[in-house]
């Protein structure tokens, strides 16, 4: 296949994938047939499965790609970080652009839709769910042995995904709140206020 083709044979992809999630979040999984897909995208059923073996594939592989994508910048975005509370506040904003931003939905239907998934399917998406939290529990349990955070990390985990995950109901693309505002909020209330304190002290002193 030439590049042009092989390119063509990804926004074709893309196309599948992104009137998926649509459909998904708004039919529901179940009630979603493989035709509403492809008249979505403007190709033929059969057409589709040039791409995907079944619909199943296609939900497997939007939830998949939208984890993967987050996790490689929290990876990242930890790695670059020179402390831990800057590290929280990094998984912060990187969770926070993931639910209010294109791939929230994505993500949405690893909870809405999990039911729909074989157990093969569930169990991949658990092993990519289980790599996702471990990057956050690494963080927030150095911040627990330092004396960072008060409440234990697995419980602070919960209330942290908790709050994220309902911004995408109330945000509003930046007409009230930053993000950037948002994540720094949250991070006070993370932190112990000593730490929090500490944090805001080194912050501008490294800015001057």
């Amino acid at each position: 296949m030439t590049e042009r083709g092989e390119e063509g044979k990804r926004m074709t992809r893309k196309r599948i994938m992104d009137a998926a999630v649509s459909l998904f979040r708004h039919k529901g999984f179940e009630r979603t047939t493989v035709r509403d897909i492809a008249t979505a995208v403007g190709i033929l059923s059969g057409s589709l499965f040039h791409h995907f073996s079944s619909k199943e594939d296609i939900l497997k592989e939007v939830i998949s790609e939208a984890i993967e994508v987050t996790l490689a910048k929290m990876s990242a975005s930890v790695d670059e970080s020179d402390s831990i509370e800057g590290a929280l506040k990094a998984l912060i904003v990187c969770e926070l652009e993931t639910v209010t931003g294109e791939s929230g939905a994505a993500v949405g239907l690893l909870i809405s839709e999990w039911r729909s998934l074989s157990e093969q399917g569930q169990s991949a998406m658990l092993e990519l769910r289980s790599a996702y939290e471990g990057v956050w529990l690494e963080v927030l349990r150095s911040a627990s042995r330092l004396g960072k955070i008060r409440v234990e990390p697995i419980l602070m985990r919960k209330l942290i995904a908790g709050a994220l995950n309902w911004t995408h109901t109330w945000y509003k693309d930046g007409r009230s709140y930053q993000q950037a505002d948002i994540a720094e909020q949250l991070l006070s209330m993370v932190l112990t206020e000593k730490a929090y304190a500490d944090y805001c002290a080194d912050t501008a002193m490294s800015a001057v």
